[in-house]
């Protein structure tokens, strides 16, 4: 993931900007800020120094005339502020969407003043916030290696189908290809924990085919997200369906969930089984048939 490394005469520069809109539109009174914990705290601060007339910092956002954070990422924080106080106008120094800049990782300097790593420093208050002591031994290096292996588990934000699909015209292939036991991993956008388990990818060419190994890569795009394994099947077969216009193209997955085996009903033999059809597999009941009698076999 790329980083954007923002300067603190970067964030002078938008708060510069969020003050006089404030005055712009609180011409005269008192003004009265709440800097959203804990990133809008930095902005707040130094827009109540920017701006020209008494200023107070609140500890609730229901006593603010205006709240200010850093970012806005997925928009959940802005969302929820938003429904919660739609009077108070709400200002952020750098808004991801609009700037268009989508899976790219903004830092801040109050995230990196003393070396610090922000997204590790949120593992390390994942480990006290369970009672445990991040300075023991074997914890040290764990900050690290988590973020480490999340590169690997959600690599599929950083990659497209598209950039991975090579597709050969051949009209003589129209039989059903089948890519049958591919095992994938992925995580539960529910409770973060992983789904594990095998797909059966088939689809009919009409005119075109793709390398079989695509198939497993397409699977891993979507798979290497926080997901929900009915989306995969449906996200898999619309894209061979958007890329190849084959015939069909049919994709079931079997997967054991860690949400169910290790917390909640706790049932450790449960397999969850979804399948997404398209085309001749949905609308044809022999060439349904054809593929569930191939993947039992």
């Amino acid at each position: 993931m790329e980083k954007i490394d923002i300067s603190w005469m970067g964030v002078f520069r938008h708060c510069q900007k969020i003050a006089e809109d404030i005055i712009q539109q609180f011409p005269t009174g008192d003004i009265r800020l709440y800097g959203v914990p804990r990133g809008g705290i930095y902005p707040a601060l130094i827009v109540a120094g920017i701006l020209d007339r008494p200023v107070d910092l609140c500890e609730m956002p229901n006593d603010a005339t205006v709240i200010i954070d850093d970012l806005i990422d997925s928009g959940a924080t802005y969302k929820q502020y938003r429904v919660a106080y739609p009077s108070k106008p709400f200002y952020v120094l750098l808004d991801k969407n609009r700037e268009g800049m989508n899976g790219q990782w903004v830092s801040f300097p109050w995230e990196r003043m003393g070396q610090e790593d922000a997204p590790m420093q949120n593992i390390v208050r994942l480990l006290q916030y369970i009672g445990e002591d991040p300075e023991r031994e074997g914890l040290r290096e764990t900050p690290k290696r988590v973020i480490r292996s999340y590169a690997t588990l959600f690599s599929g934000y950083q990659q497209k189908p598209e950039d991975v699909m090579k597709v050969f015209k051949d009209g003589a292939c129209d039989e059903m290809v089948l890519l049958k036991n591919c095992e994938f991993s992925s995580t539960c956008e529910h409770h973060m924990l992983p789904f594990i388990g095998k797909a059966h990818i088939a689809y009919i060419p009409n005119g075109k085919v793709i390398g079989v190994s695509k198939l497993a890569r397409i699977l891993e795009i979507y798979a290497r997200r926080l997901q929900i394994q009915e989306r995969i099947g449906q996200q898999v077969t619309e894209c061979l369906m958007d890329h190849l216009q084959p015939k069909g193209v049919a994709c079931i997955l079997e997967a054991q969930h860690l949400c169910m085996t290790c917390r909640g009903v706790q049932k450790q033999d449960s397999v969850m089984v979804t399948s997404s059809l398209r085309g001749a597999f949905l609308d044809d009941a022999r060439t349904r048939a054809e593929f569930l009698t191939m993947v039992k076999g």
